[in-house]
C-alpha cells in the first residue's frame, strides 16, 4: 500500500488565502511537477509555516496526500534566494519567473529542468542589483524555458523565406523575419543587428555568461518586451506580473 505521506524539495511559486488562517501553496517540486497543497494555520500570528513557505523560497516539505489537495505536515527552509529583505525590483522580477514557471509545469508531469532553471534564475536575481541585467535574466529565462517546453524561436534566418538578412521579430510568425516578409506580418517588431545578437545569446549563453556582458537599459527593455510577446503568444496567457514589470 502506498504511503500517505511523502517528502520533497520544492520552490514556492504562489500563495492563495483559504478560509481565515490557511493558505493554498503552489509548489514546483525538484522533479519538475506542480503540487498544490494546503498549509493549515499558516496565516496565524507567529506561524513558522508562513515564513518558511514564503514566495520563491526553496523548502523541504513533508506532505500528506489528500483527495483534492495535499496537506503540508512539515516544512524546513533550505534557501531564500532573494534574501531576508528583498527589494521591490527583485520581487517584481522574481514574480515573473514564478508565474512563467507555473505555466510550464503540471501535476503528475515530471521535468527536472523546470525546477533547475527556475531555482537558478531566482538565485541570480537575488544577487543582481542593476535593472538592465535583471531584465536580461528574466528575458533569458522566458526564452530558455519556453524553448525547452516546445516553443523555440528561429533565429537562424527569416522564418518565411530563409533570407539571412534579419531586421524584424514576430512571435506569431515564430522568430526573425527579413524586411520583405515582415511587411505582410501584422505586429512585426523592427530589430537592429545588436538586438538579433542578443536574442541569440539569450538562448545560447548560460545565465552567468549573460551577466558578464554589458548592456544598457533601452536594449534590455527591448529584449524583455520581445520575451513578453513570445510568452503571451505561445502560452496563450496574460502574464500580469510581466506587464507590471515592464510598466515600471
Amino acid at each position: 500500500m502506498a504511503s500517505r505521506t511523502y517528502r520533497t524539495v520544492c520552490v514556492v511559486l504562489d500563495k492563495t488565502k483559504l478560509k481565515e488562517t490557511d493558505l493554498i501553496l503552489t509548489l514546483l517540486s525538484e522533479r519538475g511537477s506542480q503540487i498544490r497543497a494546503v498549509a493549515k494555520g499558516a496565516r496565524k500570528p507567529g506561524s513558522k509555516l508562513s515564513a518558511r513557505c514564503d514566495l520563491f523560497n526553496c523548502v523541504d516539505v513533508l506532505l500528506a496526500r489528500g483527495r483534492t489537495l495535499d496537506v503540508v505536515s512539515q516544512a524546513e527552509l533550505l534557501h531564500a534566494p532573494l534574501g531576508v529583505n528583498p527589494d521591490y525590483e527583485s520581487i517584481s522580477a522574481a514574480s515573473v519567473v514564478s508565474d512563467v514557471a507555473q505555466l510550464c509545469c503540471y501535476e503528475e508531469a515530471e521535468d527536472p529542468f523546470v525546477f533547475a532553471i527556475t531555482t537558478r534564475c531566482l538565485e541570480l536575481l537575488g544577487r543582481v542589483v542593476d535593472q538592465p541585467h535583471r531584465d536580461v535574466l528574466v528575458a533569458a529565462f522566458i526564452f530558455k524555458l519556453l524553448s525547452h517546453v516546445g516553443y523555440r524561436p528561429d533565429y537562424t534566418a527569416c522564418v518565411s523565406c530563409s533570407d539571412p538578412s534579419l531586421s524584424y521579430f514576430s512571435s506569431s510568425a515564430g522568430g526573425l523575419l527579413c524586411a520583405s516578409c515582415a511587411a505582410t506580418v501584422a505586429g512585426a517588431e523592427p530589430v537592429d543587428g545588436s538586438t538579433v545578437q542578443w536574442l541569440r545569446a539569450l538562448l545560447s549563453l548560460r545565465f552567468d555568461e549573460l551577466l558578464s556582458h554589458e548592456i544598457d537599459l533601452p536594449r534590455s527593455t527591448m529584449l524583455l518586451a520581445l520575451a513578453h510577446s513570445w510568452a503571451a503568444t505561445h502560452l496563450d496567457a496574460r502574464i500580469r506580473s510581466l506587464e507590471f514589470l515592464m510598466g515600471h
